[in-house]
């Protein structure tokens, strides 16, 4: 009996001590169960938490890109390692080593995007410094162009005024009839039956700003029947044609000058009636007009 009993006892003590060892297994195991979850858990969301430092470095290269007014090729060579850092990152295991080796490369290209955005922000600075010395460049360029058109337009009609002021003039022309005799002695006639010649007569005035030297001045003499008298020869300017009776050739000294030029009668008529007009020019400009009357 009492051997019976001992065996008893020592069968209860076993089962109760691998009872407790059965427990005990449980638990821990349970334990380590719900740590390995806890732990995974953590690995997913630090790894979610990499990915979005990813994505943000991503999003801040992607605004420096854009804001650059040119291409720089150290940006997007920066970016693109991001993106292929997330692409693999994706479908990495979830582990501790393979979480930190990708926070350390993380870490890394943190580093990098610092002194490239720094670099960055300071070529946009010296670009926006150049860009405003080249508006004011081109500031000073456009007033210095509009200074010498200025002074272009102002020589030019400076020279035109010069040029204006320096053309001949003539004052007191006339005209009249005149006899002529064998001696060579003119006698002023109002008869037209009895002019041998028209004779014109003006004063080329005194004018220090024209060049001294051999000039030529145009006489136009037309009858009341509104023929050009003499040799009626043509000469062509830029845009007008002038019918002129003779040319007066003389030798200009800067001082008052008598001229008095000569129109013969026609060979086959005497000299008509009525009211002649006389016109000088000086090429195509017409610088004195005056008339006369034969009866």
């Amino acid at each position: 009996m009492e051997g019976s009993q001992k065996s008893s006892t020592g069968l209860k003590v076993g089962l109760g001590i691998l009872l407790v060892l059965f427990l005990g297994t449980a638990f821990y195991t349970s334990k380590l169960y719900s740590e390995k979850q806890e732990n995974e858990k953590l690995l997913v969301s630090e790894k979610q938490q990499v990915m979005n430092d990813l994505n943000n470095m991503a999003k801040d290269y992607d605004e420096a890109i854009a804001e650059s007014e040119v291409t720089n090729q150290d940006l997007i060579a920066a970016r693109e390692r991001i993106v292929g850092l997330m692409d693999s990152l994706k479908v990495s295991q979830n582990s501790v080593g393979s979480l930190w080796s990708y926070k350390k490369k993380y870490m890394a290209l943190q580093e990098e995007m610092d002194i490239l955005l720094t670099e960055n922000d300071r070529l946009k600075v010296e670009n926006q410094y150049l860009a405003t010395s080249l508006d004011s460049t081109n500031i000073q360029l456009a007033e210095r162009t509009m200074f010498t058109d200025s002074l272009l337009v102002q020589n030019t009609e400076l020279a035109t005024v010069v040029k204006d002021a320096a053309a001949l003039q003539t004052v007191g022309l006339v005209g009249m009839g005149v006899i002529e005799r064998r001696s060579g002695k003119q006698i002023p006639t109002e008869r037209a039956t009895r002019s041998d010649k028209l004779k014109v007569c003006f004063t080329v005035a005194k004018n220090t700003l024209t060049e001294a030297g051999d000039k030529e001045l145009y006489v136009q003499v037309i009858d009341p029947m509104n023929n050009v008298l003499g040799s009626n020869d043509q000469i062509e300017f830029e845009d007008q044609v002038l019918n002129y009776s003779l040319i007066s050739r003389f030798n200009y000294e800067n001082r008052n000058l008598n001229i008095c030029e000569y129109i013969n009668e026609l060979e086959d008529s005497k000299f008509e009636k009525g009211r002649y007009k006389i016109n000088v020019f000086n090429d195509k400009a017409l610088i004195s007009s005056s008339e006369f009357e034969l009866k």
